[in-house]
């Protein structure tokens, strides 16, 4: 059974990765699509993301997205695998967070929705290399 969550996000399918952007059908980053997400099932976003370089993860230990998400969803218990939990990837050992997704199927054949650096929003099989790069799971207020 789908949730309203994955509903909104389903409909962000198929648009084009744009590095700060997050307009359906247009553009957008995986940030953007939490974002998108967001204003589809709230309105208006709790607060304006600072601009960000394509590689602002790569150095520094400031856990910018993880910070976020704690002010502004809500922490998920680790049994708990639902549609619509927001994941949030660490993309290598020892990096911050940077990588933002929605859990759009979940049992035995896991699958996320996110957008992707050349590949734009899609549903992708959260394969064990994926599992193993999830930092937290959160859901929408």
């Amino acid at each position: 059974m789908d949730s309203p969550v994955v509903d909104a996000a389903r409909l962000w399918l198929g648009t084009p990765y744009v590095h700060q952007a997050s307009v359906r059908g247009s553009g957008s980053d995986c940030l953007g699509l939490i974002r998108g997400v967001w204003r589809d099932l709230y309105g208006a976003e709790p607060e304006a993301p600072p601009a960000y370089t394509a590689d602002w993860a790569e150095c520094g230990s400031t856990e910018v997205l993880l910070s976020a998400a704690m002010r502004h969803l809500r922490p998920v218990d680790d049994a708990d695998w639902q549609p619509g939990q927001v994941l949030l990837f660490r993309m290598r050992q020892g990096a911050i967070a940077k990588h933002l997704g929605i859990l759009s199927a979940a049992g035995d054949a896991p699958r996320f929705l996110h957008a992707y650096t050349g590949h734009g929003v899609i549903n992708s099989p959260l394969t064990p290399p994926w599992q193993s790069r999830i930092v937290a799971r959160f859901r929408f207020p």
